[in-house]
């Protein structure tokens, strides 16, 4: 709670300093700084470009399967960004790694202006980001594949650390009292999940034990999740690697009996009101509005001006760790679609 009230009070002092900024150029020079200004904005919150640049095309292919609703909150950071930018904005998606290769090709064919990519299963990725650097084209890696991401050629990667954010819910655990703790997966092969139950296995004192499960089959993962509390009884954490998954881990706590508490990552309008209500403990956010807003701002930076924000290290998005205190706070921006 202290970061998110932290960052309200930050964003706050930032707002009130560019209003005295702005009064400051107002008596300056009779209004017009602030004319324009506030012209920019009302352009972009309508949806269209203020800037002048070249009407540049950038496409966005990453690994989620079909109704992931965390993708729906990337893709509407990457959609505002690119209105404001005048950029066209493409997007597709796949799960299996070939296909995401194959999207990522036809996009290096439509000799598109700029490529978001992410690298949850990178080894299928490699061939079809350098073929897209060697076509001049740049690349940004957003969410997964932080380590991959410079081997590759892309300018700079968007995210969190998943080893981090895995040491994060360790300690959390830890500061919780929990003693024995399932780690949920849901996608097979995604180095991303790999590395975040290994973050929390490093740091979390207890007992931690993986369980895979079917993330395309919500039935499949709460019976596995079941299942599994039925059969340990100690087991007192469940944490899942995704805030769809929250809720069917919730519904599976309850028809086991078990009094384990249910954490998550990511975060969701449900997961922001389990927060209130008690029915979760804490979850971790990676601000996912972020990883597509900023992909396409940077991407724009890059075509403008040949900046590159962090001088090409990743630029973390997460973790922050968010508990029944914040999520009052956040249930606002949870209902748009922003969190």
């Amino acid at each position: 709670m202290a970061r998110v009230r932290t960052g309200v009070r930050a964003v706050a002092a930032v707002l009130v300093a560019a209003l005295g900024m702005t009064l400051t150029a107002c008596s300056a020079t009779g209004g017009k700084r602030a004319e324009d200004a506030r012209r920019a904005a009302a352009q972009a919150a309508e949806g269209r470009a203020n800037v002048t640049t070249p009407r540049w095309t950038v496409a966005m292919v990453t690994h989620s399967g079909d109704g992931d609703s965390f993708w729906d909150i990337v893709q509407k950071g990457a959609r505002q960004a690119a209105a404001k930018d005048n950029i066209d904005f493409l997007y597709a998606h796949s799960d299996e790694g070939q296909q995401q290769a194959q999207l990522v090709d036809s996009y290096v064919d439509k000799k598109v202006d700029g490529l978001i990519v992410t690298l949850a299963k990178p080894d299928a990725l490699k061939a079809s980001v350098a073929r897209a650097v060697a076509a001049g084209i740049p690349v940004i890696t957003v969410n997964s594949g932080s380590a991959q991401s410079e081997a590759f050629g892309a300018l700079t990667h968007i995210g969190q650390d998943e080893t981090v954010a895995g040491q994060a819910v360790g300690d959390e655990l830890d500061r919780r009292g929990r003693k024995k703790a399932l780690c949920v997966l849901h996608e097979q092969g995604n180095v991303g999940h790999e590395q975040r139950c290994a973050g929390v296995r490093e740091t979390f004192g207890g007992r931690l034990q993986n369980l895979h499960v079917d993330g395309t089959n919500m039935p499949d993962v709460q019976a596995s999740i079941e299942a599994k509390l039925q059969s340990d009884p100690t087991i007192d954490a469940v944490v899942t690697l995704g805030a769809p998954f929250a809720d069917a881990a919730v519904q599976a706590k309850r028809t086991a009996g078990s009094r384990a508490e249910v954490d998550t990552f990511d975060l969701n309008a449900k997961v922001a009101a389990g927060l209130g209500n008690g029915n979760l403990g804490f979850a971790v956010d990676q601000q996912p509005y972020l990883q597509g807003y900023e992909a396409v701002d940077l991407l724009w930076l890059y075509r403008y001006n040949a900046d590159v924000l962090g001088g090409g290290r990743p630029v973390l998005t997460g973790p922050q760790i968010i508990t029944r205190e914040d999520a009052a706070a956040l249930a606002q921006y949870t209902e748009r679609g922003t969190r």
